[in-house]
């Protein structure tokens, strides 16, 4: 690796310990810290993210992403992060869990123009839909979603594009939680939620979709 990447992946690897989690490979901290030189590039020129810093970044958006990645359960092949904005956390799920297939739906032209770049420039098999997620017209193992615009609306929207079986899995706040499940209905179990790092209360919920 560089240098600059080998410092950028000692930082991310630092902070992975600091929560609790397993470090990246040489590999997949090559690929995060390409990730986040293009995302600080493209940021001086259009909002991606409110959060502008290397340290921020890595802190916020990465670890809490590996985190969700790992999080997920091991029966997942299919994934769509629906509302992508910067890629999170679905380019940190390709990037971890190479066994899933990512889609990234995201309707704003110039968001979805930086996840084609991404997705070239990592040379990872990532498909990114351009346009609404609801106008898919398909049905993922695991939608996931993370700080997307009116939430609750969000989420009864991805419900509907769970399979039977799979896995509606926002990343949110205790707070927020009971109204989500409530607009997902009541077809969808929900697992005891996971504690995301870096605080303010964020969590990972897992609701599985009962097959009728």
């Amino acid at each position: 690796m560089s240098e600059i990447s080998d410092t950028v992946g000692s930082k991310l690897n630092a902070l992975l310990e600091n929560a609790a989690l397993d470090p990246l490979d040489l590999a997949q901290a090559e690929l995060f810290s390409e990730y986040l030189s293009l995302l600080l590039r493209w940021n001086e020129r259009v909002n991606l993210t409110a959060i502008r810093d290397e340290a921020g970044i890595l802190s916020r958006h990465f670890v809490e992403s590996i985190a969700c990645a790992r999080a997920l359960p091991a029966d997942i092949t299919t994934l769509l992060d629906f509302g992508s904005g910067a890629g999170f956390p679905g380019l940190p799920i390709a990037l971890c869990r190479p066994e899933i297939t990512v889609t990234l739906a995201e309707s704003q032209g110039k968001k979805a123009a930086f996840l084609r770049e991404a997705v070239r420039l990592l040379n990872i098999p990532v498909k990114v839909h351009s346009e609404r997620a609801e106008i898919l017209g398909m049905q993922f193992d695991c939608v996931a979603l993370r700080a997307v615009d009116k939430m609750a609306l969000a989420v009864e929207s991805a419900a509907k594009i769970v399979r039977p079986g799979g896995w509606l899995a926002p990343m949110t706040t205790n707070a927020e939680l009971p109204a989500l499940q409530a607009v997902a209905g009541v077809q969808f179990s929900w697992n005891s939620t996971i504690n995301l790092p870096g605080g303010e209360d964020r969590i990972l919920a897992l609701g599985l979709l009962n097959v009728s």
